[in-house]
């Protein structure tokens, strides 16, 4: 896609600080890094989220960025790392090409995920179970 920057990087029509690179797969640096380091792993064809993402692939993509975690924290002197993805405008998403965050982290930091007010509550066994269910009825795997 043409006006997908991570397409454009992949395909050498944009620049990018590549890290990694495979045949499904490429990691390269956040243009807008949380801390040092802050590196994405993408997949070659545009997909727009995990969920249309064939299973496959995004295994491999995990599975890349769990071995750039380590990598990373010994090139920053990190002592933890982060992966995640956003799916969707609401959970956090701007570029609409699947991209794994791989975020090393250090003592003190201070980013993290801000929990709602009354965070932690232990909910009702009954009401996690009515959940569950809906969840068990929806899954399409």
């Amino acid at each position: 896609m043409s006006d997908c920057p991570f397409c454009e990087i992949v395909a050498g029509r944009a620049p990018g600080a590549i890290v990694y690179e495979d045949e499904q797969s490429a990691a390269l640096m956040d243009i807008y890094p949380v801390y040092a380091g802050h590196t994405l792993v993408i997949p070659r064809v545009h997909y727009e989220n995990l969920v249309s993402c064939p299973k496959d692939l995004a295994a491999h993509l995990f599975t890349v960025a769990g071995s750039l975690g380590p990598a990373i924290m010994e090139a920053t002197g990190g002592t933890a790392f982060n992966v995640w993805t956003a799916n969707g405008e609401d959970a956090g998403q701007r570029v609409f090409h699947l991209h794994l965050h791989v975020l090393p982290r250090f003592p003190d930091d201070k980013f993290g995920l801000r929990f709602p007010k009354g965070f932690p509550a232990v909910k009702d066994q009954d009401e996690l179970e009515a959940i569950a269910a809906r969840i068990r009825a929806a899954v399409q795997i």
